[in-house]
This record gives C-alpha cells, structure tokens and sequence, in this order.
C-alpha cells in the first residue's frame, strides 16, 4: 500500500525476487510526498555519525551510513535498468552554518575518515576559493547524487508492470485485517484484496496503523530559480548543506536551475503550511544570496511539502507484531529514498525467510 518511491521500489526487489505483488495508492501514482521531494541523495542522515554512535553504537551507526552509501550506487544502477535518465552523480559539501560548528565538523571529519568514507576537510579560504561560498569551513564527500522521484517512480512501476506487477492507483484501502493466514484489504469502492503478507510504503500516513510514538511530523519549504543560461552561477557538480538546524540545503536542477531547500516547521497542519509559502520562498532565497554572496536569485517555483523525522533519524523497516503478517517500508527523514532502498532489500529478504543482525536497527522494538 502506497504507489510513491518507497512503494515502487519495494515492488520492484518483491518483482525482482519472484513474489507475486499488488499495488495499491489512494491517491494518483506518485502525487503524494514523492512529487514534492527534492530527490536529493546522500549517504549522510538527519543524525550525524559522530552523534549516532553514541545512540545506536559505534558499529551499528557505521553499517547505517554505509548501507546509505551503497544505496545510491544500487539506485544508479537502477535508474541504468529502468531507463532513467534523471540521475545525476554529485559530490557533497557539508559547511558550517558559523564558527562554533567547526568543533562539530572536525568530529565528524575524523569517524567519517577513519572508517573509509572518502571525505576531505577544507578551510575557509579553501571553500571559499573551490565553491565560492561563505563559510568557515566544510566536510567534501565525494558520494552523492540527486534524482527526480517522481520519473523514477512511474519508471519503476511502468518496467514492472511488463514483469507481472499490478497497479491500481485511486484505489483507497477501506478495511485492512491482519491475521495469522493473511491480510485482506477492502477497497473503498468495494473490491476485495487478499494476499500472504503486506507492506505499508504509505509515509507518515502509516502512523495510522500504529499505536506507537515513532515519528514527529514537519513542514518543509523549497523553491526553484528561473532556468540560468551562461555563467552558471554554482558547482553544479555539487550539493550543498549546512550544520544549521533546520539545515539548509542547495543544487542545481538538468535544466539549468537553482533549487533550495529548507526553512522547516515543527507542525503538521496542510493549510497552516501552505499559507507560509510566500514567506519562506522570500527567506530561502535571501538564504541563498547570503551563502552565494548575493548572487541574484530569481524565484519562479515553490511549494512545501511534509515529511517524518524520528528520534535517531533511522528509518523503521519491517514487521510490526500487533499486526501480523504486516510489514513496513517507512523511510523518514531527509534520506527518504536511499532508506526507501534498504527497506525494498530487506523487506524482500524478510518474504523469504531471511533476516541480517544489522536490519534489527531500523525495528520498531528499538523503541
């Protein structure tokens, strides 16, 4: 249940595998918090890994950043398959919102380094003279990418379909029932579905199912420039985020446009979100002058968008107990996608018996 990236994907390796699957959205194909993410991939998650160790363990916040790693390689390689062309590898610059962050990004500088991410810390005038922003200093990883979710969904679905998947996009799952034999969903429209076992893919509408405390809800923010000709006025072979919290981040679009993000909200309300749009458009891009030294900005696009974060910026991956036979794909935060991946593989895993020590991070028994 959920026709978005997470849903698509977790179709796929369940294709992939052999396993017979149905596809369900209440809404259509990819119009929910797929279409307003910014598809950006990183390996780096909402927790920094010098602050993860001390939450989860040292080995375990290692294997996350790296599973996070080898996500956007499957991911290319995918798209490859697929026959999507909207994958673009990056390099990432993590930079200091102010001077008392670089503590902080030494830290995290030294257990990046010392357990194999290639990454390089840069001075001021280094940054300044490489990218030519404002900053006192930042961590340059040489993993990363940026997509758009939103082709790379109906990709995922539209080479799956050949392969014997079925997708019914409109289709809202009135009744769900769980038990040990199955699931049978009722539709809203009366049809009935009945299979062996089922996965949420749903995003933070799934904490409808759940009766813990797993996930807090935020407002996001984001706009676009007008397309740029010549002179490009940013390394578009970059992404580019900040310390700052909520953290900002910048990149360049395949057609020649600028797009920033950020500027969040610690509330969940649609039309409260919606009417800050104006406001934050105009605060986002002065965010983006005062990184770039003022370089001119022209807004044409922007919208807002929803998404999960949790206590330790894990996804939760798996089998929810007072639910049997029910699974979840639920991959919160700002690496929705590459989390989204992880939870395709172990997820299929699961479905044939299979279970790796390191996917009991992302249970919900964590909590």
């Amino acid at each position: 249940m959920g026709g978005g990236i997470s849903g698509a994907l977790a179709a796929h390796y369940l294709i992939k595998n052999g396993i017979d699957c149905v596809l369900i959205d209440g809404r259509t194909i990819g119009l929910g918090s797929t279409c307003a993410s910014t598809s950006l991939l990183q390996y780096e998650i909402d927790v920094p890994l010098s602050e993860l160790q001390h939450k989860i363990g040292k080995d375990s916040a290692v294997s996350a950043y790296r599973q996070c790693a080898e996500a956007i390689d499957i991911l290319h390689d995918i798209a490859k398959t697929i026959g999507v062309s909207q994958f673009e590898s990056k390099q990432s610059l993590y930079y200091a919102a102010r001077k008392g962050d670089l503590a902080f990004l030494q830290k995290e500088f030294d257990i990046r380094k010392e357990n194999g991410f290639d990454v390089s810390l840069l001075g001021e005038k280094e940054v300044a003279s490489q990218f030519g922003i404002n900053a006192p200093g930042a961590i340059l990883s040489t993993k990363a990418a940026q997509t758009n979710a939103y082709t790379f969904t109906h990709a995922l679905l539209q080479y799956n379909l050949k392969k014997g998947l079925q997708v019914y996009d409109r289709t809202k799952a009135n009744t769900i029932s769980h038990n040990k034999n199955g699931v049978t969903v009722k539709t809203e429209r009366g049809q009935r579905i009945t299979a062996a076992k089922m996965i949420y893919a749903n995003g933070y509408e799934a904490v409808n199912y759940i009766d813990k405390k797993i996930v807090k809800l935020t407002s996001t923010y984001a706009v676009s420039s007008e397309q740029i000709g010549q002179d490009f006025p940013i390394d578009a072979g970059t992404v580019y985020w900040s310390t700052a919290d909520p953290y900002l981040y910048i990149r360049s679009t395949e057609d020649n446009r600028i797009l920033v993000g950020g500027r969040d909200e610690e509330f969940y309300n649609p039309a409260r979100r919606d009417k800050l749009i104006i406001k934050k458009s105009l605060s986002l891009a002065k965010d983006y002058k005062k990184i770039f030294d003022k370089k001119i900005f022209n807004l044409e696009f922007s919208w807002a968008g929803t998404f999960g974060s949790t206590e330790d910026g894990l996804p939760f991956i798996g089998n929810y107990k007072k639910l049997p036979n029910g699974y979840f794909a639920l991959g919160f935060g700002g690496n929705g996608i590459t989390f989204s991946l992880i939870a395709a593989k172990i997820l299929s895993d699961l479905m044939k018996g299979k279970q790796k020590s390191d996917d009991k991070m992302f249970s919900f028994d964590r909590i």
